[in-house]
């Protein structure tokens, strides 16, 4: 199996989700930064293996499947720590709103990829502005949540309470946008999630008739 540039970059964002993990729980004050450094980084390599493969041409069965993984990887772990680092009842419900939904839709696709439809659930234009928004919050919430301080966020690093209140809005608005794309892809692959369930049926019937 030959890797592509894109896979690569997609190993590595991969790769980045264990440092994120033991940066944001050492013990010093530049941690903080570093973990939004990090996952910046990682959004970064997301947005640029897609270009390097749509540029160059540079697709692979492999860098297909593992693409969505480790974008789902990162943002599930970014949240784990932020909630763990900010626990209140508003951060868990917006975490699993998040991720509730990533769940839900790949199985939607799978489903979907099942009756040869994958490109009815394709990615919309609202869920590009929902990832926008959820990269932009996770990023901010890395940067001001410490978790040796998790009730006074950003309270002792330049510019973190601002930081943190913009952080802690767009990551509600990303979940609110995130059931809003989930309902648009449930709504795309509904007519064809409705036949099979009625191809089903007929054929239940037909064995019932035939074996009647």
């Amino acid at each position: 199996m030959k890797l592509t540039v894109p896979t690569w970059l997609t190993l590595l964002r991969i790769v980045l989700i264990p440092v994120l993990v033991v940066v944001f729980y050492l013990p010093y004050k530049w941690t903080n930064f570093a973990s939004a450094a990090i996952f910046v980084l990682a959004a970064l390599t997301d947005w640029l293996d897609g270009w390097i493969a749509r540029r160059y041409h540079q697709y692979s069965a492999f860098g297909a499947f593992l693409d969505p993984v480790a974008d789902k990887l990162m943002v599930a772990v970014a949240l784990f720590l932020i909630v763990q680092g900010h626990p209140t009842p508003w951060m868990a419900f917006w975490a699993s709103v998040i991720v509730g939904r990533e769940i839900a839709v790949s199985a939607l696709r799978e489903w979907m990829a099942e009756l040869g439809q994958r490109a009815t659930v394709k990615v919309a234009t609202i869920g590009k502005i929902k990832t926008v928004a959820q990269m932009v919050a996770l990023s901010c919430l890395l940067y001001a949540i410490n978790p040796r301080q998790p009730l006074h966020p950003g309270t002792d690093i330049w510019l973190g309470e601002p930081i943190f209140h913009l952080g802690d809005w767009l990551l509600a608005g990303a979940a609110v946008l995130t059931l809003w794309s989930g309902f648009q892809y449930l709504h795309a692959a509904w007519p064809a999630l409705r036949d099979d369930e009625q191809a089903a049926a007929d054929r239940t019937r037909e064995e019932k008739q035939k074996h009647g």
